[in-house]
Parts: structure tokens; sequence; C-alpha cells
């Protein structure tokens, strides 16, 4: 089948994205997806990621099975960043609106829809695609990107052609508290102006963990939505000549542990949190004559200036420049970049990262705005220990016997101790903490399994490939 990518993170690099490319390899091994895939990585409709906007940043190099469009549906002239935020801020909070500023609202979404039912109507055809996924694009970042998917595929598949948009969502309103100052992003609920998925004839809807389906069961939608957990990825087995490079090109000792902070540069991730943890258990291994832990920060530094500024502060601040590698985003298949140089991906890196006996920091600075948090998961996935703050999605997701160490942000001094012990038992093959570690792994593998989405991947091809319209998620009455 042929599958085009939305994405509503607007960057060339992301989580969503890393996962999304999981999925491509599980379902390019089943043979069940046409690639390059085009995509839409929202660039054009996120000024607040003034690296990208609006037509992504030119040394970005997409890898070769996604075909990234560069298209400015609404041009890139004098008040189009403005309007586009100016009505996310008024969508967060309509109670604040008159009833003749609410029309007038609509009336504002509905001239910057037209352009985008376009695009999309014009892009799928030009591409002949079957369905699309649509990643993160029920938040409110661009309701008026939003509608015009709804309205072009209501035109594209509403009279009975097959496929339609496959709405995967990692966040959901009430669960994602960003903060802009003291203002929320997002509503706490939909609101008349934030189209949900709504119809059984052309929308399926998968959500990533239990409380997002239960979030999602309460919107106004006669759908409900499906629990289809993230795909893991595929490690290699061995160490290859590119990691012996990579860890060359960056400086990174033989005998040091590689920590990775596999976070977006973004405020509510908490990599100054990272930061000073790693401060912490560097005085520690120093104290006890034990190699010092890298850290190696995966986010791009353009996502965020004014976050970026302040993690950088936190650097010098804290002595560690020696012993932080700012990777700038990792891409979502390894290559060289324009310089020659390895640019790892995430599977790469957790290779790297084991060979070295290390670890993963996983430290969000608000408890509200993970609903997964896959740094313990890939911790698990290569037998190394994860530090982590306390987040509310956190025991559901993983369970309370999941080993991991507990950062309390403002007193890490006992968490980085027993992170140094972790990494000292990797280094002697500790065989009480490699069973723990083991039992992560195991834990891991069952809560996230490839099967629902092998499920999920084979009813939309079967749906194309019989010539019927796309199976329906489950109908509830609104």
């Amino acid at each position: 089948m042929r599958m085009a990518l939305v994405c509503g993170d607007g960057l060339p690099v992301s989580g969503l994205l890393t996962v999304f490319r999981n999925v491509v390899d599980l379902a390019g091994a089943a043979g069940l997806l046409s690639t390059p895939i085009p995509a839409d990585l929202g660039y054009s409709w996120r000024p607040d990621k003034p690296a990208f906007y609006p037509r992504g940043a030119a040394s970005t190099a997409s890898p070769p099975w996604l075909d990234v469009t560069d298209a400015t549906p609404l041009g890139d002239g004098a008040g189009v960043a403005e309007e586009l935020t100016a009505i996310r801020v008024a969508v967060a909070a309509p109670e604040q609106l008159s009833t003749a500023e609410r029309a007038r609202l609509r009336d504002r979404i509905d001239v910057l829809a037209g352009p985008y039912e376009r695009h999309f109507l014009d892009w799928w055809e030009r591409h002949d695609v079957d369905w699309v996924c649509a990643v993160n694009m029920t938040l409110s970042d661009a309701v008026p990107v939003t509608l015009a998917l709804h309205r072009a595929a209501e035109r594209r598949w509403g009279t009975g052609r097959p496929g339609g948009v496959l709405f995967w969502d990692h966040d959901l309103f009430a669960s994602y508290a960003v903060h802009e100052g003291s203002s929320r992003v997002y509503p706490r609920v939909p609101n008349e102006f934030t189209p949900v998925p709504n119809d059984p004839r052309l929308h399926r809807w998968a959500v990533v963990s239990p409380a997002l389906v239960e979030e999602g069961a309460g919107y106004p939608t006669g759908l409900r939505p499906e629990l289809v957990p993230n795909v893991l990825p595929m490690v290699p087995a061995e160490t290859s000549t590119r990691h012996r490079e990579f860890l060359a090109q960056h400086g990174l000792a033989d005998g040091r542990p590689v920590v990775l902070c596999p976070v977006r540069m973004f405020r509510v991730k908490g990599v100054e949190v990272a930061v000073r943890l790693l401060a912490a258990v560097r005085d520690v291994c120093v104290g006890r004559d034990e190699p010092v832990p890298y850290l190696l920060v995966f986010g791009s530094l353009g996502e965020d200036p004014e976050y970026t500024e302040e993690v950088m502060a936190a650097v010098a601040a804290e002595g560690v420049g020696d012993d932080v590698r700012f990777l700038d985003g990792v891409p979502l298949t390894s290559g060289r970049g324009q310089d020659g140089r390895w640019l790892l991906d995430e599977a790469d890196l957790l290779r790297v990262c084991a060979d070295s006996q290390g670890g993963v920091f996983f430290t969000p600075n608000r408890p509200d705005v993970e609903s997964v948090g896959l740094g313990p998961a890939l911790a698990a996935l290569v037998d190394v220990p994860c530090a982590s703050t306390t987040y509310d999605a956190r025991d559901e997701v993983y369970g309370s016997d999941f080993v991991q160490i507990r950062v309390d942000p403002r007193a890490p001094a006992a968490s980085a101790a027993e992170f140094a012990d972790y990494l000292a038992a990797g280094r002697r093959a500790d065989p009480a903490v490699r069973l723990r570690l083991a039992g992560n792994r195991i834990s891991v593998r069952e809560r996230f399994p490839d099967g629902p989405w092998r499920n999920l991947l084979d009813q939309m091809a079967h749906a194309v490939t019989a010539g019927r319209r796309a199976p329906s998620a489950t109908a509830t009455t609104p």
C-alpha cells in the first residue's frame, strides 16, 4: 500500500518520527508498504519552530525512505506566522471569546484551511496515496491544517475509495500540559474549533497508552481510539566500523560509559535536569576513582533557542562541558553528514551505549506531559540502567516492578550514587544486576509488542487490496 505521513511536530527528527521509522521497518519486512513515503512534517504551520519554519532547514537531509515536501500552502509572507500563532492561542482558551469573536475565529480558520485542503488533495493524488498516517494532528497546534486534513479526506475517500486517514496520537489535550509562560498551549478538552477523528468510514484512530484510550473515549465523537503500543527499534547485535568512527569523531574515550539523553531540546523534556544529574554522577565517580560517563543529548539545538541557552548555561555552571555532546538532532537512519562524519540513529546509539556499559537519563521536568516516555524502554532493550524523574504515566506504562533509578531533581546526589553503582556493576558483570536488567528487557518486550501494529497494518493493506472501504474503528454513541 502507498502511505503518506503528516506530522504535527514541525521538526525533521523527533521521537514520534523515530517510532514511525520503526513502524516502517516492521511494515517493510512484511512487504506491506511502498517507499519512499511522501511526508509533510509540518514545517509550514509551526512558526514556533523557527529553525525549520516554513520549509525546513537546508542542511537537513531526509533518509532515502522518506520524501519530504517543502510546500508552503500559505506562502511565507508577512503576517502568516502571526496569524497561525494567534489562532492557536485563541483556540486554547475559547471561553475568553465573545460570540462575535468566535464567529470571526471560525472565518479566520476557514481562510487558512482552504489552501491546505487543496495542498493535501493535490499531493495525495500526485503520489497515489491509499492511507495517510497523521501523527499528533488531533492536538491544536494548527487547527486550520487539521480541519483541511478532515475535509480533504472526505473528498478523496468519502465516496467509497478504499483507504483513509490513520490518526496516530501520542498526546491528547488534557494529558499534554505544555505551557508558554503561565498559559496552556492546548485546551484541556476538545472544543468547537478542534476537529477530532469522527468518521468510521474514513478514519482509524490509534493511541499509544491506556490513559489516552480513556481520555479519547470521552471526546465528542463516535470513534473510540484503539490502543496500539509503540514499536521499539531493532538494535544491531554487534559493533561495526561506523560505531567506532563515531566515537573517535566525537572524542569519546574508550573505557568511559556513554549515557544517552534521548529527548528533544524542548523545555518540558528536562535536559537541564539531566545535565545536573551528570554533574552529580561525575562527582561520585571522581571520588571513587571510576570512569566518568559522557552524556549524549539527542535533540535539535534550533528547536527552542531560548531553552537551548538555558541548557548551555547549566552545562557551564556545572562544569561538564567536556563530558556532554549535543548531537543536534539524531537522524532517522544512520549515514554520513555533508562533512563526511557519521550521524548515528537511535538504534546505533543504543549499541554504542550498551557496548560502553552506559545508561539512559530520562528526566522530564513536569509530571503531566509524557503519555509513555520511551527512555526507560530504550534502556531496557540493551540491558542498561535508566535514571528517571517521576511523571504521571511512568508506573502505568512500565509497572511498579520495573527497575530504574528514581531521580529527585532538587537533590540528585542519592540517585547519582545509585546510578554510579549500576555502572560499576555493569563493568564487573555483576550477575544479580544483570538479572534485574534482563527482567526489564523481558517486561518491555511484553509491554511494547509488535503485534498490534502488525495487525493494524494488515487490516489497512487488506482494505486497499480488497478494494473496499477501510474497516471502521469501534463505534460508540457520542
